[in-house]
């Protein structure tokens, strides 16, 4: 009697499993036959090797770990400096009158400061000269090209002549493969949800 039991509770509990059905979401090519053999072709993740760093000593390390929260508090205002020039850049194109341009920018200058205004007065030169870089890297423009296009060359050069007084440079580029590997590395890192 106990394994007739257990055998209707095994087929009842059975009843509503269903087979796992096979992932087809990103079959690229589908099935390709080579020389008698099937060959799936399917879309994965790129998979980012960075090597790990080596410290000479804890001094370094700590650096290391504050740049890296420096660039995490920085980093998120250069990703919506990005999707606010995509926003903004076609409604400033469109404008033919210097003025309506004028109040367009003023009036997003407004919104940021009243947003940012208390985190930028807490930041150091060295967080502004790392959202330089970034902004640089998000949106493929120098600061100083984009001051100039939105704001005129009296403020880019304005504006150019204030980094300096600070020892920063808005025309400086981004170079990811050089000078700027690090901060690449980390964004990179960040993207991906690691950091």
């Amino acid at each position: 009697m106990k394994r007739v039991f257990f055998i209707l509770i095994l087929c009842f509990s059975t009843w509503h499993l269903k087979a796992q059905e096979p992932d087809t979401s990103d079959i690229m090519m589908g099935i390709v036959t080579e020389n008698n053999d099937t060959i799936i072709h399917k879309n994965i993740d790129e998979v980012v090797i960075i090597p790990t760093r080596k410290f000479k000593n804890k001094r370094q390390q700590r650096r290391y770990t504050r740049y890296i929260l420096k660039v995490k508090k920085v980093y998120p205002l250069a990703v919506k400096a990005q999707t606010l020039l995509v926003k903004y850049e076609s409604q400033y194109n469109v404008l033919e009158d210097k003025r309506d341009r004028r109040q367009l920018m003023k009036k997003l200058e407004k919104e940021l400061l009243a947003e940012h205004k208390e985190d930028l007065k807490k930041w150091s030169i060295s967080d502004g000269r790392i959202l330089l870089k970034l902004i640089n890297r998000e949106t493929e423009r120098t600061p100083y090209n984009l001051i100039k296009d939105f704001r005129g060359d009296f403020s880019a050069a304005f504006w150019q002549g204030i980094a300096r007084i600070f020892s920063n440079n808005l025309k400086s580029g981004y170079a990811p493969e050089e000078e700027d590997l690090i901060l690449e590395e980390i964004v990179t890192l960040i993207e991906l949800g690691y950091l």
